[in-house]
């Protein structure tokens, strides 16, 4: 197991080892438990080629290579979101009085384009130039994109974000900055797993530059940005990156 509580990997005794790998952050949000604040739970799943007597390097693969993500959130009502693949997401809620997970979200499918954009934009004095044009042209459109400003919500819990792109569309992003050049977000499980619910759901999830699922991390604790939300909204980003050569992701100026 990989925890983002424990610096290093969690090895279950060996009479117990199977073939797969779960990654998680136990509590996402825990800053926001105080508030009443929506929190939650995050992991992916990986399958070991060589079972029980993996190493760690079997672990740092590409996200393509993960084979099961979801998240719990905690709030009003305990959501569970849930993807195997196959192009298939689905939700569920627990009723209290069954003590089960009821199917309330099947086949849950992000639109193309949304009109809510979510990101820390305390930090928009460290951003580089293309994070600061693309979120300008979300709240000042230009006139011939036909679009009308964007509403912005930010929650500071990324499965409470997270959940509301999946449902209503838009972006949700922690790009990198002055202050954090790889990002914010760790790789393993954070961003792999929310990327690959968001790809099934039909929607896109980038660093700005490439694919997050893409990325080979050399740490268990790696950190990349993200972008992720609908393909319309995705092309954007992308748009804002190509036209602006000052970023920092990547190749940092």
């Amino acid at each position: 197991m990989v925890s983002e509580e424990v610096d290093d990997i969690v090895v279950v005794p060996e009479e117990l080892r199977g073939k797969y790998c779960i990654t998680f952050d136990p509590l996402d949000g825990s800053s926001n438990i105080d508030a009443g604040v929506n929190v939650g739970t995050i992991f992916g799943i990986w399958r070991l080629p060589s079972g029980p007597q993996a190493t760690v390097d079997e672990i740092l693969v590409p996200g393509s290579e993960i084979v099961a993500g979801g998240y719990c959130m905690y709030g009003s009502s305990c959501n569970m979101v849930l993807t195997f693949g196959n192009n298939s997401v689905e939700g569920f809620t627990l009723d209290p009085a069954l003590g089960e997970f009821i199917l309330t979200h099947p086949n849950i499918r992000i639109p193309p384009r949304g009109k809510i954009y979510s990101v820390n934009e305390g930090n928009s004095l460290y951003w580089d130039d293309a994070t600061k044009a693309y979120f300008d042209s979300l709240k000042f459109p230009s006139p011939e994109s036909g679009l009308k400003p964007y509403s912005a919500r930010y929650i500071g819990s990324m499965v409470a974000d997270v959940h509301r792109t999946l449902l209503y569309g838009g972006v949700f992003a922690y790009p990198s900055d002055r202050k954090s050049r790889s990002g914010k977000l760790r790789i393993l499980y954070e961003s792999f797993p929310m990327a690959f619910i968001i790809e099934q759901a039909g929607g896109r999830a980038i660093t700005g530059i490439e694919r997050v699922l893409d990325l080979v991390p050399k740490h268990i604790h790696d950190r990349c940005p993200i972008f992720l939300g609908g393909t319309d909204d995705m092309a954007d980003v992308e748009a804002a990156f190509a036209n602006n050569s000052n970023w920092l992701n990547g190749t940092q100026k």
